[in-house]
């Protein structure tokens, strides 16, 4: 059905995708359009009857037409909730594009992308007039950043795809990589194009923010937050909306923003931040591919730490590989044979703390370890079993030295605790989180002033005064001028978590803390050899990608592979599995069905090549709508029996 500017002697049809969960719905409905609506623009929100639920819901006019026989019979739109488009076609398309390679639904793309409505936003509104352009030193800043990595320049004009090396260096307190995406935006703007910038957290977003405001105004740019209020979320979802180009800074869901992007770039995509959590489960890196193909503007991954999927993309030649033209990598320095054999008994070892004692002299020292907290976990002191609460089996840790274990799952209390293997009642600290490494360098530095940076204690930035910083992965403040040097601890506890990606991920946390370092400034890696931590030393995380890459090929594990988690009840699961046996996945592509939960359900997973997909996709997501038609005649009508989850990051039974 074309969109028609008017309309004749016809019916007025508007086909309306309708916002609901259930899979079913996920399709246009043909509504009749009365003449006592007036107007209507397509992407306007309308209430619409829904005969089969017996009650009027909520929708988006997605096209307009007209019929000229009229004998069809059809339901008339109940209201036009809003005069104004907040769903232009560029953002259908691209919610219809990742809910159908996702197996899901446009309407649970569509969520995540219009806030509410706020009626007095709405009323007061006033678009802007004029482009806010940047000045001309600006350009020629951002354009300097930009000359330092070879080849990016042409990327922006010519809407080119690339991962891009950033350098790790700081300018005038602003990290690179902030840099060179706010200086891509900005040369973006004065060509008078939008931007859309995608970073996993806040603490990303406050810096980004930051290097923008040194070459913007601030009426160029729209945050995109989570945290902003209602009201402000849909202030600047409207500012979107209009023609007049904007850079566009936000989490995950910020790769949905209605601009007509000049340039999408996402920051270190390798983070699990960006991966979405709700069904379909999209990451703001394959949404942001799905974006670059349709509106054919330029595409960022920039990263100090390359991931395997952007490996991947570099392989086979859908993304180029930029790099700075004059090489800067910090001073790693790995643990000696000896510092290795005593690793176990000495967590800091005598290099570091000369480092670290050197370094205070002269400004902060990071240091990076495991976990939060005073002693995340403790064990039996008699046979050094993992001391469990006796009510859940959750493990116990301490919040402070001496004080009452704590199970960290229920919260209770392990006053009277005594251990099942060997009935000694007495605990020891198995691990250090930030609290204790805080409390035992104090001791070790006295006079130097100790801040702490974690999930419950954020910091963002730290003065060139001399200081030690203990922050977790991923909470490393920003220090003025560059850390003096920075220690990594708890390296083999990080590696040991068993997980498909732990080793891509340390990499990557060790990295960006790397990247925090002065120039010249040492960085050591505690207690770690192998390849990951050469990769570290040599600055070769490109090649280590590639090489991790390639471990994984044989084994069929993504990246490499696409991978479906199919879970529900077994019946329904395995209806699933038959129709893509029936679609040609071979039987060796599935592992499973496991039980899981205590419910009576059971998951599997489907492997299959990226070349598959979408008659995978297309397959499960028929199963899907047909299990919850069935559902909804039978006695489980509000229980969903089946879930797919396409591209999960850590495949698990």
């Amino acid at each position: 059905m074309s969109t028609l500017p008017g309309h004749g002697a016809g019916r007025r049809i508007a086909r309306v995708l309708i916002d609901s969960p259930l899979p079913q719905l996920d399709r246009l409905f043909d509504y009749a359009l009365p003449e006592e609506l007036g107007e209507a623009a397509p992407g306007v929100r309308v209430r619409v009857p829904l005969r089969t639920a017996g009650r009027v819901v909520d929708g988006y006019i997605v096209e307009l037409g007209e019929e000229r026989d009229g004998s069809r019979p059809l339901s008339d739109v109940d209201s036009i909730v809003s005069p104004v488009p907040v769903l232009p076609a560029r953002l259908h398309r691209l919610a219809r594009r990742a809910a159908d390679r996702a197996a899901g639904s446009a309407s649970d793309i569509l969520r995540l992308a219009i806030p509410k409505r706020q009626v007095r936003v709405e009323k007061s509104w006033r678009p802007p007039t004029s482009s806010p352009r940047p000045e001309t030193d600006a350009v020629r800043r951002a354009d300097d950043i930009i000359s330092a990595y070879d080849g990016l320049r042409d990327v922006l004009a010519t809407g080119g795809r690339a991962a891009v090396e950033a350098i790790p260096l700081q300018q005038d307190d602003h990290p690179g990589w902030a840099l060179l995406m706010a200086s891509a935006a900005a040369l973006q703007l004065a060509q008078g194009r939008s931007s859309v910038l995608v970073v996993p957290d806040h603490r990303d977003e406050d810096l980004l923010m930051a290097a923008l405001a040194t070459l913007l105004s601030d009426d160029a740019v729209v945050r995109h937050d989570a945290r902003q209020t209602n009201p402000d979320r849909y202030r600047a979802f409207l500012r979107t909306l209009s023609d007049v180009p904007c850079v566009v800074v936000g989490n995950r869901s910020a790769v949905y923003s209605p601009v007509h992007a000049g340039l999408v770039a996402i920051w270190d995509d390798g983070d699990p931040l960006l991966a979405e959590p709700l069904a379909p489960y999209v990451h703001a890196r394959d949404a942001a591919l799905l974006r670059q193909e349709d509106e054919l503007g330029a595409l960022l991954l920039v990263a100090h730490a390359r991931s395997t999927d952007a490996a991947r993309l570099v392989a086979n030649g859908w993304l180029s590989e930029i790099t700075a033209t004059r090489r800067v990598t910090p001073q790693v320095r790995l643990s000696t044979p000896q510092e290795l054999e005593r690793a176990a008994t000495r967590r800091v070892p005598s290099s570091a703390f000369a480092t670290a004692r050197a370094a205070t002299s002269e400004g902060p020292v990071l240091v990076q370890v495991a976990r939060p907290g005073f002693a995340p976990t403790l064990v039996c002191a008699g046979c050094r079993a993992p001391a469990r609460c006796v009510h859940c089996g959750g493990p116990l840790g301490a919040a402070r030295r001496g004080a009452v274990p704590v199970c960290g799952w229920c919260g209770r209390s392990a006053n009277s605790w005594r251990c099942a293997h060997c009935s000694s009642d007495q605990v020891r600290l198995a691990s250090s989180g930030t609290e204790r490494t805080a409390d035992e360098l104090g001791r070790a530095f006295p006079g130097v002033r100790v801040i702490v940076s974690d999930g419950t204690h954020p910091v963002q930035r730290v003065d060139a005064r001399p200081a030690l910083v203990v922050a977790t992965r991923g909470a490393e403040p920003l220090a003025s001028g560059g850390y003096r040097a920075v220690i990594l601890l708890d390296g083999v506890r990080m590696l040991q978590a068993p997980e498909l990606r732990i080793a891509e991920a340390c990499l990557r946390w060790w990295t960006n803390a790397a990247a925090l370092a002065a120039p010249g400034a040492p960085v050591h890696l505690v207690g770690v050899d192998g390849p990951v931590a050469r990769a570290l030393a040599t600055w070769s995380q490109a090649a280590y990608a590639r090489t991790e890459l390639e471990a994984r090929l044989p084994l069929r594990m993504p990246p490499t592979v696409r991978v479906a988690q199919i879970e529900g009840r077994p019946a329904s699961v395995r209806t699933a599995l038959d129709a893509l046996s029936s679609a040609g996945l071979p039987a060796d592509a599935v592992l499973g069905p496991l039980p899981v939960g205590t419910e009576g359900r059971v998951r599997a997973l489907a492997r299959f090549g990226y070349a598959e997909g979408r008659r995978v996709a297309e397959t499960l997501r028929a199963v899907v709508i047909a299990d919850a038609a069935q559902g909804r005649r039978g006695r489980d009508r509000h229980r969903v029996s089946l879930s797919v989850h396409l591209d999960i990051l850590e495949p698990e039974l």
